[in-house]
């Protein structure tokens, strides 16, 4: 079996998320809550856990003052003696510029990458739903002889088109082709209509990164981005293979969620709270971890018929109190209270929310200490949203905080 031992991770935690914004408008895009109680990094970090893959810089750059904190907090007592999960911010050692693309984001940090000894380099993103063992990825690997190995997952070509890289593979997964984000994708022979999409996640030999790397900088043509300039660049002159996404989520279909965009970070937490999720939090063979803060149970109160604290199909987190209303199919944060006669359906409401009386909130986005007042109708009339809230395209409504100055805790 392969030994993690000799890998290292890279976790790319620094986008500006501005297809997110406005809930990127205060914090980095990996920092945006997800499931009530965790962050979108946690999924990609819960997977460097499991896979024992234990030394890992996580590299930031916008906003990131509460994604530092919550990793400071919840992901350094994890880890065992010689491990670590360190956040590298921008250091200019190398250039004095912000990171101009993910490749010049781990050239930038190549010192530190080049400090700890390793054999293999895994390059991950940090805002991706999805459970691999990175571990299976490496014995591929290296019993295939490759110098790269980039994970891919079988996707309806129509819905990768122009989203997703795509790889065409020979019979033994050897990539002979990369296309970044085509209008028409190369379809797999095996698969009618299906494609191999590039999951974001890559695997090098240290010895082939850092020469690659290095000659990507000084190429002033490059935009400097792993899927549109390194991959397609060295296909020719090195080994490079496609790994097929092995799903650790043990359901039917394989889940692999890109929440880029506030419709698909809505989808991803709806598909939590099915009777059987479609994405499954409650595995103990695959746990998911995080920094919590201390609440007490939720709690759920009034018993009148016309006045009862209730919660369907939802998920609901600590220190939450439904106070004589009603939520349904909707993903619950800390210490939310939603007072009598309120309704909340198909949403996601962050922490230290209040919810007035005969509140009616429908397919919304609640942000943290919003504070909404009695009465406060949103998501039945989007004409009328539009004008106070962001709307998305699909008329998911997001409400935010007035700006801030004031740093308060999530």
């Amino acid at each position: 079996m392969a030994s993690m031992r000799n890998a290292i991770g890279v976790l790319l935690a620094g986008g500006q998320g501005e297809r997110l914004w406005p809930l990127t408008r205060d914090r980095a895009k990996p920092a945006v809550p997800f499931g009530g109680v965790f962050r979108i990094i946690d999924l990609t970090l819960s997977n460097c856990l499991n896979s024992d893959l234990r030394r890992v810089f996580v590299l930031t750059q916008y906003k990131a003052l509460s994604l530092n904190r919550h990793i400071r907090r919840g992901w350094s007592s994890l880890m065992g003696l010689g491990d670590f999960i360190e956040v590298l911010p921008p250091q200019m050692r190398v250039s004095q510029h912000w990171y101009q693309g993910t490749a010049d984001a781990v050239y930038q940090n190549i010192y530190s990458i080049g400090s700890e000894q390793s054999n293999y380099v895994f390059v991950l993103s940090g805002d991706h739903i999805y459970k691999m063992n990175y571990q299976k990825m490496l014995e591929q690997h290296i019993g295939s002889g490759a110098d790269v190995t980039v994970a891919t997952i079988e996707m309806d070509a129509a819905c990768a088109a122009g989203k997703f890289g795509v790889l065409e593979t020979d019979a033994d997964w050897r990539v002979v082709d990369f296309e970044e984000k085509p209008v028409r994708p190369q379809t797999s022979p095996v698969q009618p209509g299906m494609c191999n999409a590039s999951m974001g996640v890559y695997l090098f030999n240290t010895q082939l990164l850092v020469p690659v790397l290095i000659d990507d900088a000084e190429n002033t043509a490059s935009a400097h981005d792993f899927g549109k300039d390194i991959i397609p660049r060295i296909i020719s002159k090195y080994r490079v293979f496609a790994y097929n996404f092995r799903d650790e989520n043990k359901k039917e279909t394989s889940y692999w969620r890109d929440v880029g965009t506030i419709d698909a970070y809505h989808e991803a937490n709806m598909d939590l709270v099915a009777v059987s999720p479609i994405f499954n939090l409650y595995d103990k063979s695959w746990p998911i971890h995080t920094w919590q803060q201390q609440y007490p149970p939720a709690k759920f109160v009034f018993a009148d018929p016309p006045r009862m604290g209730v919660a369907l199909d939802s998920v609901v987190s600590g220190g939450s109190i439904i106070s004589g209303g009603r939520v349904s199919k909707s993903v619950i944060g800390y210490d939310v209270r939603v007072n009598s006669y309120a309704e909340i359906e198909d949403s996601i409401i962050f922490n230290h929310v209040n919810v007035g009386r005969h509140s009616r909130i429908r397919r919304a986005i609640i942000d943290r200490h919003v504070q909404l007042p009695e009465g406060t109708v949103i998501g039945h009339d989007l004409e009328a949203d539009r004008s106070r809230y962001a709307v998305s395209d699909s008329g998911i409504v997001v409400v935010v905080r007035p700006e801030s100055m004031i740093e308060e805790p999530e």
